[in-house]
């Protein structure tokens, strides 16, 4: 998949591509949305690979808006973009599953002067309360939310999650290597469960000075090539 992004500023990284991995297992299908789009790269591939799934995105920037629609455009993929503020969509419509690789540097870490920079990556712009009540209104019931986050946050994302009453089904911890400690969370709640916890083995990005097996099959399943231009 060839995904067209701006020269400079923010890019995807492979946190996107470990979560579309994480969201494949459960199979989405029918209404899908997208929070904090950026140049589509999450909702493009699970409409690439999802057959089923009506992929939809919001994206604030008008930066990323134009990148989006150029990248679905490009790899022929049905896909709908509202911008917009999340915590200001209209809720009219529900949603199958909501998806999401949002803002989540904290507050103690220095913030860039560049304004697509900062509303891409720190928390305050969408804390985590806000979020999560405006995903329970947008899910139909029974529906899936799943979404990466730092994983310094576990603590207050189970309590946040439960006072909308969701309830975490999966985990998966990201580890650059095995002794060191997790640079990401993954993370599968639904509205309505009575599931426990399940905590899915980690997923380990290095072996020493290379890539272990499941991030060389992840890399070649999505299979994505990044163009830099100016639109």
């Amino acid at each position: 998949m060839t995904l067209y992004q701006p020269e400079s500023g923010y890019s995807y990284n492979s946190d996107s591509l470990f979560l579309y991995d994480f969201i494949s297992r459960f199979n989405p299908k029918g209404e899908l949305l997208d929070v904090g789009a950026g140049c589509g790269i999450v909702g493009l591939l699970l409409g690439r690979d999802f057959k089923t799934v009506n992929v939809y995105g919001v994206e604030k920037q008008e930066h990323f808006i134009k990148y989006a629609q150029k990248n679905a455009q490009v790899n022929e993929i049905e896909y709908q973009l509202f911008q917009s503020n999340f915590l200001e969509l209209e809720e009219q419509k529900k949603y199958d599953f909501i998806v999401s690789n949002p803002p989540f540097y904290p507050e103690g870490v220095q913030k860039s002067e560049d304004a697509v920079l900062l509303n891409a990556r720190y928390a305050s712009n969408l804390p985590l309360d806000d979020f999560f009540k405006k995903v329970s209104r947008l899910l139909k019931p029974h529906s899936h939310f799943i979404f990466c986050y730092d994983p310094t946050a576990f603590s207050d994302i189970c309590t946040a999650i439960s006072r909308v009453k969701m309830r975490i089904c999966d985990v998966q911890f990201v580890h650059s290597k095995e002794n060191k400690n997790a640079s990401l969370v993954m993370i599968h709640a639904r509205n309505g469960s009575k599931s426990m916890m399940k905590v899915l083995n980690p997923l380990i990005v290095m072996n020493e000075n290379e890539y272990t097996k499941k991030i060389k099959e992840i890399f070649l399943k999505t299979d994505t090539q990044s163009v830099k231009c100016q639109l």
